[in-house]
């Protein structure tokens, strides 16, 4: 009895934060950047891997400039190969993993020295790593952003139903755009220019499609 006692009020507890929280309003202070899983022996089979590529480029230098914790994720990478040498995370912290969600047992050490309210999350593919990670952490009762022009699955329909189940479950679906402008709010932010130039520079050949 205690210990069912114990999980509804966790359970209480988890959906009174999301309650709270449900604007989903971005600040630098109480979020961090997961990128998950953007590696070379994906780059030929993913729908319009460059886009992914591109966004998720944005994402981590703006999260570099604002000074957001940046975590990386790749998937066994023995065999899947390493993070793409166009996506610079030499300022970010790499994880290994095998399970699908990024929430791995070292990823979720790092995550407890963090203090955030908010995930922003850009990579690979929509429909298996990234909903998975998006659902462990919506059921710890953060709030999810997903960057839905940086986030693909080698086909259309996996992307799109895989975007829709994490939309549906309580993610906010947004763009990488959007994302680092909330971040800044203002023209008058020092790293103005230095996003905006990241923006005009970072453009993909063809951009992913709405969901």
């Amino acid at each position: 009895r205690a210990r069912h006692a114990g999980h509804a009020r966790e359970i209480r507890k988890v959906w009174f934060l999301r309650l709270v929280m449900s604007i989903g309003r971005l600040k630098p202070e109480s979020c961090i950047v997961l990128i998950c899983d953007i590696q070379e022996r994906f780059r030929n089979v993913i729908h319009k891997f460059e886009a992914v590529q591109v966004g998720a480029s944005r994402i981590s230098q703006t999260a570099q400039l604002l000074e957001i914790p940046v975590i990386v994720t790749e998937q066994y990478p023995k065999g899947l190969g390493h993070t793409v040498a166009e996506l610079e995370v030499s300022h970010a912290k790499v994880f290994e993993k095998t399970c699908f969600s990024m929430l791995s047992p070292d990823v979720q050490a790092n995550l407890v020295e963090l203090n955030f309210t908010d995930v922003i999350i850009a990579g690979l593919e929509a429909h298996v790593c990234v909903q998975q990670t998006t659902l462990d952490l919506l059921e710890k009762g953060y709030n999810v952003h997903l960057c839905a022009d940086a986030i693909s699955s080698q086909t259309l329909i996996d992307r799109t139903c895989g975007l829709r189940r994490a939309e549906r479950a309580g993610a906010f679906i947004s763009t990488t755009e959007s994302i680092m402008m909330e971040l800044i709010r203002s023209k008058d932010h020092p790293h103005f220019k230095a996003i905006s130039t990241l923006l005009k520079e970072k453009r993909p050949t063809e951009a992913l499609e709405s969901v």
